[in-house]
């Protein structure tokens, strides 16, 4: 009996020599990849979704109505200004031209017969042959004559108009988009079809898009001050980037050209148009795209890499290494997200370092070999 309770003291006893053992061993620094944080000048970008215009998109209007008697070219082609497009039959109108001439022709009649009228009575009347009442009348009759003609003129000339808008020429050069009519059907008059096509020049591209009234504000701060600071670029205008449909950025920049003159009151949005180059004919009409504006310059901003914060619940925090190379846990506010970093407000300064990998395996109060490593994240580069 007495052997077990000699067994179990020591037992006892070897248990707490090995506890006090774990205590007193201290666990070696860690070697962890930090970052160091350097102040830098970066721009403020803002995206906006935008809808795309031609340079010019001119609609093909049936100014008269009638069916349609041709198509002379090809659905989405390349078209000349002055190149004929459509043309609606002539023949009523024709007929119209014909009636006009008519009436012309009478009215020059009318007129050559009131002016021999008005000839063979003028000397009668100087030699109190005829009343002046008769020479006033004549006279009269002459004016009427000739007034006569003037609206014939007019008429014939109104006719002629409609005949030649039955041919119907491209405006511009451009693109031609698909018809809205074929031949045989009945154009210019609603519900037929008026609009029969667009003709679009593609050389450059309008893009719309609105800005709320706090980016405009943005915006608007950020050209004054480049016009203060006399940056020259563009004609002074803010230089936009376009991204397109399949997260593309197009190669060629544009510039603010437009903006309204009022903030619509029911949205509290502006209307922007920018003016971006097309030489390849790649951007059509009709695309959305994601226009991409500085809105403003940072100075002297303090940036992390996204993967060096932690979040919970709103809240951002990194472990930051002090003095002493252990870690501690730090409480930051962080601003506007930049590619693949954050701007941090609050809570760091310029040469702190954190930890970049490894934030899994940290805690509070280790002590940690700190390897200096720079961040090459996918869009690091383009800051």
């Amino acid at each position: 009996m007495k052997n077990n309770y000699l067994l179990l003291a020591l037992f006892l006893l070897t248990l707490s020599s090995c506890k006090n053992g774990d205590k007193n061993s201290a666990i070696p620094p860690q070697p962890f990849q930090v970052y160091e944080i350097n102040t830098r000048s970066v721009p403020i970008y803002e995206e906006f979704v935008g809808q795309v215009y031609g340079e010019k998109d001119i609609p093909i209007r049936a100014r008269v109505a009638g069916f349609l008697e041709g198509i002379h070219f090809n659905e989405g082609s390349a078209v000349k200004k002055g190149q004929l497009l459509y043309t609606v039959d002539s023949e009523p109108f024709l007929e119209e031209v014909a009636g006009q001439q008519s009436m012309v022709a009478q009215a020059n009649t009318q007129l050559a017969q009131t002016e021999s009228d008005l000839k063979r009575i003028t000397p009668l009347a100087a030699i109190s042959a005829v009343s002046e009442q008769e020479l006033d009348m004549a006279t009269s009759k002459r004016d009427a004559a000739f007034s006569g003609l003037e609206a014939a003129q007019a008429n014939l000339n109104i006719a002629k108009i409609n005949l030649g808008y039955t041919r119907m020429y491209a405006p511009i050069d451009g693109i031609i988009g698909k018809t809205l009519a074929r031949e045989g059907e009945f154009v210019g008059k609603e519900p037929n079809p008026v609009i029969l096509n667009t003709v679009s020049a593609l050389s450059s591209v309008r893009v719309q898009f609105f800005l709320s009234e706090n980016n405009y504000l943005k915006v608007a701060r950020e050209y004054i001050q480049r016009t203060n600071d006399k940056i020259e670029t563009s004609n002074n205008k803010t230089e936009l980037e376009l991204i397109l449909a399949d997260g593309s950025l197009y190669p060629h920049k544009g510039v603010i050209d437009f903006i309204d003159r009022n903030v619509d009151v029911e949205t509290g949005a502006i209307l922007v148009q920018a003016t971006f180059p097309n030489p390849d004919r790649l951007i059509r009409p009709g695309q959305f795209a994601r226009v991409k504006a500085k809105v403003k310059q940072e100075d002297e901003a303090l940036l992390i890499p996204q993967k060096c914060a932690k979040e919970l619940q709103g809240q951002y925090s990194v472990f930051l290494m002090n003095d002493e190379n252990k870690l501690e846990v730090r409480q930051i506010t962080i601003g506007e997200k930049i590619g693949e970093f954050y701007i941090v407000k609050e809570g760091l300064k310029n040469g702190d370092k954190i930890i970049l990998e490894g934030i899994q395996k940290a805690r509070p109060d280790m002590e940690i070999i700190p390897e200096v490593t720079e961040f090459k994240g996918l869009e690091s580069s383009q800051i």
